[in-house]
């Protein structure tokens, strides 16, 4: 059983948006706090007001949805999320998208039959520091083959 999802997953969903959200509270409060308010400082707190909505809605699609591990056992996977885990079989998955442009990387199942995670499971493969924005993730690739040579053998 070989994990084939990043171990910086937990910092992605519980580290990054708290330091997020802190540093726009702290920026908030200072605003609030000082002496700005009373000189029309108060067009500042539109700012941090603004980047906590679009940090709420980003983190919420790009990284909350991500599960916290993927296991490749062969002929399935094992996903956990918190407390809760399920394999899936690869003959199940009927795509596997990458998206190597985002940050963090990502690669997003879409399921024939929805599980316990629902009808896709996301998560963030481990990644190389590459200089090359269009290489592709070699997690990706070696999924992409094995789904397809399991889409195969069930149609047989």
């Amino acid at each position: 059983m070989k994990k084939i999802s990043s171990d910086s997953t937990w910092f992605y969903k519980k580290v990054f948006p708290a330091m997020w959200f802190g540093l726009l509270a702290a920026f908030f409060v200072v605003s609030v706090t000082g002496n700005g308010l009373s000189t029309g400082g108060w067009k500042f707190l539109l700012m941090p007001c603004l980047m906590a909505i679009v940090g709420f809605f980003v983190m919420k699609n790009v990284v909350w949805d991500l599960v916290d591990e993927v296991h490749d056992c062969g002929d399935s996977l094992l996903v956990r999320n918190g407390s809760e885990e399920e394999r899936i079989p690869l003959s199940n998955i009927i795509n596997v998208n990458a998206s190597t442009q985002t940050r963090p990387p990502r690669i997003t199942l879409r399921l024939a039959r929805p599980g316990r995670f629902g009808s896709q499971v996301a998560f963030s493969p481990p990644s190389k520091i590459s200089f090359n924005p269009f290489a592709l993730n070699p997690v990706a690739e070696d999924l992409i083959v094995r789904v397809d040579q399991a889409r195969l053998k069930r149609s047989d």
